[in-house]
């Protein structure tokens, strides 16, 4: 089977203080982003879609669905490391003085709400899940950031999850045998967006 691995389009900031975690929803460009995203994919011969639990993932994946008439299927293993965070900053708007920034150049593996190795097994056993519940399917995958760069992690065997990261609505795609066998075909693919500057 054939799996296409996206992460979300640009999300709005959000900050909930003590009504946290953040979940926010895509910006005007983001619901642009994942407009392309889906004119792409849906002459694709996608059978399946996926997304992680979070509203950026749903809303990114939603117009592939629409326009296939598939109802999606919310994963929540798939959710970004820092899903307990009371607010987003997309990276494009933080600077060096940014709280998440410091807090990063300080300690990387901080950003795993879970902990970096529960993370890294919740997403390699999703990822699993879903080659195993599909068989001879190809299946869109929407999910975040450091789900995408964790995975690639386990693929390739590296030991640096922050070595690769994905665009917004950059596509992986991972073909996967139900023996183990996981093949990447390409990484971080953007030309469908190029339009949108």
């Amino acid at each position: 089977m054939e799996m296409i691995i996206i992460r979300h389009a640009q999300p709005e900031a959000q900050d909930l203080g003590e009504a946290g975690p953040a979940d926010p929803p895509l910006s005007a460009l983001g619901v642009q982003q994942a407009a392309a995203t889906a004119a792409l994919l849906a002459t694709e011969g996608v059978s399946h879609v996926v997304t992680s639990t979070m509203l950026r993932a749903i809303q990114t994946g939603q117009p592939l669905a629409d326009l296939l008439g598939i109802t999606p299927e919310a994963i929540g293993d798939l959710k970004e490391s820092d899903h307990q965070r009371a607010t987003y900053t997309p990276a494009e708007q933080m600077d060096a003085d940014h709280e998440i920034v410091k807090e990063f150049l300080t300690d990387p593996m901080a950003m795993f709400s879970d902990g970096y190795e529960a993370f890294r097994e919740r997403v390699r056993s999703a990822f699993d899940s879903i080659v195993e519940a599909n068989r001879g399917g190809r299946v869109a995958v929407y999910c975040h950031s450091m789900v995408a760069a964790v995975y690639l992690q386990v693929l390739l065997g590296h030991d640096d999850p922050f070595a690769v990261m994905v665009d917004y609505c950059g596509i992986m795609r991972v073909t996967a045998s139900s023996s183990g066998i996981r093949t990447l075909r390409s990484v971080n693919e953007t030309g469908h967006l190029r339009h949108l500057g």
